[in-house]
C-alpha cells in the first residue's frame, strides 16, 4: 500500500454554496489542511448531547481513483421537522480514510461541512487512491465517532482486475418484514452491492399492508414535504441491518417509484385524475431527500424537480454499469399501471428512458470496451405476457408497456455488437432470470441478451417457496427461466470467463434473525447470449476424481433440460 505525505484538505465553499442553493463542496485533493477554517466558522460540535451518528456511514459511486463517502448527522433521527434533532446551524465533521478495517493506518483526512439546509448530511469525494483494492473510513464529531465503513476502488482502466463479487437488491417495506437479508448480504462482504429502487416507500401507516398485518409501522404521515421525506429516510436508516449493508461495500443507487409516489412518470402523480397542484414541489422535495441520504457524487445534486441519478461507473475493462433511471423522463403509462392488452404500448413515440438518456445508452454500449455491459435499471425488461391466448396482457408500468424503446435499445446493443450485455432488475418482489430477445412472440429466434431480477428484501411479506417450473409465466414465455417468490437478494462473480449468479432467499423475513441460502444459480458464459441453470449433484465418493469432493457442479441447457 502507498504512503500518503501530504495531508487533504476540503474545498468547502460554505458562502458560494448558500449563495447558490447547493451543498458546499466535500472533495479530498492533495494540498494544505484547512481545518482552521472550519473552526473560524463556527463549527464547533457545541450543542450536541448525544451521539449524531444514528444513521450510520455509507459509501458510493466507487471509480479507479477513489469513491464518495456519506453520513448525515441525527441524533433524534424520527424528528418530525425532519431535522433529525440537530440545531440549525452548521456542523465541523473530520472525515478519516485508512488502509485497514481497524484504523491503524490512516491515508487521508480533513474537515466536511454538514449544513442544515442538507439535512446535516455529508459527502466528500476522494480522488487519488490507488485502485483495485479496500479502505476503510469513518466521520467525527466532537467526542462522537461514527462506525467504521468499507470502501473499494475500482481496477484501473486497463485492467480486468480479478473476479467481481457484485449483488443487487431492491424493494425494501419497512412496514412488511424485517430487514435481515440486508444482514446477510453484508456477511458476504461483497465488493459492490446495486440497489435498484424502493429503497422506501412513502405510505403512511398501514396504508400498504400483507396478510396478518404489517410486523412495523412507519413514523409520519404519507411522505410529501421534505420533512417528510427526511424522516422517512432516518427511520429506515436506523435499521441495524441497513446500516450493515452500507457499511459492508460500496453502493450504486437508482429510484424507482417510491421514493416518490407509487408508479409516477416524469411529471404526472400515480393519479392524474385526482387535482395534486403540489406534485412538482413534492418531487422537488424527494428528490433533494434522496441526494442527501445516498452515497452520491456531486453531480447528481438535484437542481429544483431534475436530478442527474443516469450514470455509468466502469469496473475497470471487466464490467460497465450504465445505471438508468426509468421514471424521470418516461412518458406517462399508456393504459394504466396495471396489466392490459394496450395498443399504446407499441407507440414509437413513446419512451421509458427519454431520448437524450436512450441515446446515452446506445452512445456508451458502443463505445464499451468492456467484457460486460450491465445495465443496472429498475422495471421487468422482457416480455412477460400474462395470457395463454391470441390477446398480450403485460404490465403497461414494466418495459412492456415501452415497447419500441425496449427495442431500440435490445437492436442497439446487437449493432454494436456488445460482446455480454446483461440487464438487472429490482420491483416485481420476486426472483427471475430470462434471455432476451428481438421477437419474443417467436420462441425460436436467437437470444440476443440476459436479464437477472432480484426479489425484494421485504415488500410482499414471507412469500412463498414454490415450484418455479410450474408457474405460468413460464409456460406462457418460454424464454422466461425462472421464478421464485421469496424475499432475497442476488448474488454475482463476474469473471472474464462468465457471471455466477446466485438467487439467496430467507424463508422468512416477518420474524428476525432467518438464514438465508442459494435457491438456484445461473450462469452466462462469455459470448453466449442467455442464462444457464447449474444444479449441484452427489458424486460417488469411490469414482471421484478428487479425494474428499462430495458434489460437483454442472451446467444445464434449460431448452434441452441436459447437462
Amino acid at each position: 500500500m502507498s504512503k500518503f505525505t501530504r495531508r487533504s484538505f476540503l474545498v468547502t465553499g460554505i458562502a458560494a454554496g448558500a449563495a447558490a442553493g447547493i451543498p458546499a463542496a466535500a472533495h479530498a485533493d492533495p494540498g494544505p489542511a484547512q481545518e482552521s477554517a472550519a473552526s473560524s466558522a463556527s463549527l464547533a460540535s457545541r450543542g450536541l448531547r448525544s451521539d449524531p451518528f444514528t444513521l450510520g456511514v455509507a459509501c458510493g459511486d466507487p471509480d479507479s481513483g477513489g469513491f464518495v463517502i456519506w453520513t448525515r448527522l441525527a441524533p433524534q433521527p424520527l424528528a418530525e421537522d425532519g431535522l433529525g434533532g440537530m440545531p440549525a446551524r452548521p456542523f465541523a465533521v473530520e472525515w478519516h480514510v485508512y488502509g485497514d478495517e481497524r484504523g491503524r493506518r490512516p491515508l487521508r483526512r480533513g474537515v466536511a461541512v454538514a449544513a442544515p439546509e442538507w439535512g446535516h448530511s455529508v459527502h466528500v469525494e476522494l480522488e487519488g487512491l490507488p485502485s483495485d483494492r479496500d479502505y476503510w473510513y469513518r466521520f467525527k464529531v466532537g467526542p462522537y465517532l461514527s462506525p467504521m465503513g468499507r470502501a473499494r476502488t475500482a481496477p484501473h482502466a486497463l485492467s480486468h482486475g480479478s473476479a467481481l463479487a457484485m449483488a443487487f437488491v431492491s424493494c425494501a417495506q419497512y412496514e412488511h418484514g424485517y430487514f435481515t437479508a440486508y444482514g446477510r448480504l453484508a456477511e458476504e462482504r461483497p465488493d459492490l452491492i446495486l440497489h435498484l429502487g424502493d429503497y422506501q416507500y412513502e405510505y403512511r401507516r398501514d396504508t400498504y399492508t400483507i396478510p396478518g398485518g404489517n410486523v412495523r409501522h412507519h413514523e409520519g404521515p404519507e411522505t410529501e414535504s421534505l420533512a417528510n421525506y427526511r424522516q422517512r429516510h432516518a427511520q429506515y436508516k436506523t435499521d441495524p441491518d441497513l446500516q450493515a449493508a452500507h457499511a459492508a461495500a460500496p453502493w450504486l443507487v437508482v429510484w424507482d417509484d417510491h421514493e416518490l409516489d407509487n408508479n409516477w412518470a416524469d411529471e404526472v402523480p400515480e393519479k392524474p385524475e385526482v387535482p395534486q397542484p403540489n406534485f412538482l414541489a413534492r418531487r422537488e422535495a424527494a428528490f433533494r431527500a434522496y441526494y442527501e441520504n445516498m452515497p452520491l457524487r456531486r453531480a447528481a445534486i438535484p437542481r429544483g424537480v431534475d436530478m442527474q441519478l443516469y450514470r455509468r461507473v466502469r469496473w475497470g475493462r471487466m464490467a460497465t454499469f450504465h445505471m438508468l433511471d426509468t421514471r424521470q423522463y418516461r412518458s406517462d403509462q399508456g393504459c394504466g399501471d396495471g396489466y392490459s392488452d394496450c395498443p399504446a404500448a407499441a407507440d414509437p413515440a413513446r419512451s421509458i428512458t427519454g431520448d437524450a438518456q436512450e441515446r446515452w445508452l446506445l452512445d456508451g454500449m458502443r463505445r464499451s470496451e468492456a467484457r460486460w455491459d450491465v445495465i443496472g435499471q429498475q422495471v421487468f425488461f422482457a416480455q412477460r405476457d400474462n395470457n395463454a391466448g391470441p390477446a398480450k396482457i403485460t404490465s403497461q408500468d414494466a418495459w412492456d408497456g415501452y415497447v419500441a424503446s425496449r427495442q431500440r435499445i435490445t437492436q442497439g446493443w446487437v449493432d454494436a455488437e456488445v460482446r455480454n450485455p446483461v440487464v438487472l432488475t429490482g420491483d416485481v418482489h420476486a426472483h427471475w432470470a430470462s434471455d432476451l430477445k428481438l421477437d419474443y412472440d417467436d420462441p425460436t429466434t436467437r437470444t440476443v441478451g440476459s436479464e437477472l431480477v432480484a426479489s425484494s428484501i421485504t415488500t410482499g411479506g414471507d412469500g412463498l417457496d414454490s415450484d418455479p417450473a410450474a408457474h405460468p409465466y413460464l409456460t406462457i414465455n418460454p424464454h422466461l427461466k425462472f421464478y421464485n417468490n421469496q424475499r432475497g437478494y442476488v448474488l454475482t462473480r463476474i469473471e472474464r470467463d462468465r457471471l455466477t449468479a446466485d438467487f439467496k432467499v430467507l424463508p422468512q423475513v416477518t420474524r428476525p434473525g432467518a438464514a438465508a441460502h442459494t435457491k438456484a444459480t445461473f450462469v452466462i458464459e462469455d459470448r453466449v447470449p442467455g442464462v444457464q441453470r447449474t444444479y449441484l449433484r452427489p458424486v460417488d465418493p469411490s469414482a471421484a476424481r478428487t479425494p474428499g469432493i462430495d458434489w460437483i457442479q454442472e451446467t444445464v441447457d434449460l431448452e434441452t433440460k441436459r447437462p
